[in-house]
C-alpha cells in the first residue's frame, strides 16, 4: 500500500513538473502608451505587467494593473485612472490570445498573435505582430500596435476631444522564464 501511494505522489509531481516545463513567466514586462496631442503629448510606461506563455497550445495571456501606468506629470495619472479609464471601476487590462505558428525552437522569428484584448470593461479581437527570440531557455517577445480610443469607450469630454488622440500606440517589452511553481 505505502509503495501504491508513493508511486501515486511521484506521477502527480512529475505530471505537475511536466505541465510547467512549456510555462514560462514575466512578472515585469513592460507596456507603454504614447499619444500625440496638438497641446501635450501624453506617454506613460507600465513596469509592472504579469505575462504568461504556454508553449503546449501556444497560448500567452498578458495582465496589468491600469493605476501602474508612470505619467511624466500626476495630474495626467490622476486625469487618466479617474476620468477616461475609471480604474476604481475597471482595475486590470487584459490580453488572452494564440500565437499563430509559433516554433518554440527558432531563435529569431516575427509571428502574428490574435486575441482578445479588454480595456475599460471591453473586449476587442486584435491581431498583434511579434518579434520572438530565444534566448538559451527564455523568450523575448516585443513589439507595437495601435488601439483607438472609441474601441473600448473612453470617453473624452468634447471640449478636450481636439486635445486627445483618437488612436494611441502601444509598445510592448516581455522577458519570459521559464515557470517554476
Amino acid at each position: 500500500m505505502n509503495k501504491l501511494i508513493v508511486l501515486i505522489f511521484f506521477l502527480i509531481s512529475f505530471s505537475e513538473h511536466e505541465s510547467t516545463s512549456d510555462q514560462f513567466i514575466t512578472r515585469q514586462g513592460q507596456v507603454s502608451f504614447f499619444s500625440y496631442t496638438s497641446v501635450e503629448n501624453i506617454e506613460a510606461k507600465n513596469n509592472q505587467v504579469l505575462s504568461i506563455i504556454d508553449l503546449s497550445k501556444n497560448e500567452i495571456a498578458v495582465s496589468m494593473l491600469m493605476n501602474a501606468f508612470v505619467f511624466k506629470k500626476s495630474l495626467m495619472h490622476e486625469h487618466f485612472n479617474e476620468s477616461y479609464i475609471e480604474s476604481d471601476l475597471y482595475p486590470k487590462a487584459t490580453f488572452e490570445g494564440q500565437i499563430i505558428d509559433f516554433d518554440p525552437l527558432a531563435e529569431k522569428q516575427t509571428k502574428i498573435i490574435k486575441g482578445n484584448l479588454t480595456i475599460h470593461g471591453m473586449a476587442k479581437e486584435v491581431e498583434i505582430k511579434t518579434n520572438i527570440e530565444n534566448n538559451n531557455g527564455s523568450y523575448l517577445f516585443t513589439g507595437d500596435f495601435e488601439a483607438t480610443v472609441k474601441d473600448f469607450d473612453i470617453k473624452i469630454p468634447p471640449i478636450l476631444a481636439p486635445n486627445i488622440a483618437k488612436i494611441i500606440s502601444i509598445t510592448f517589452r516581455f522577458e519570459y522564464q521559464p515557470y517554476e511553481k
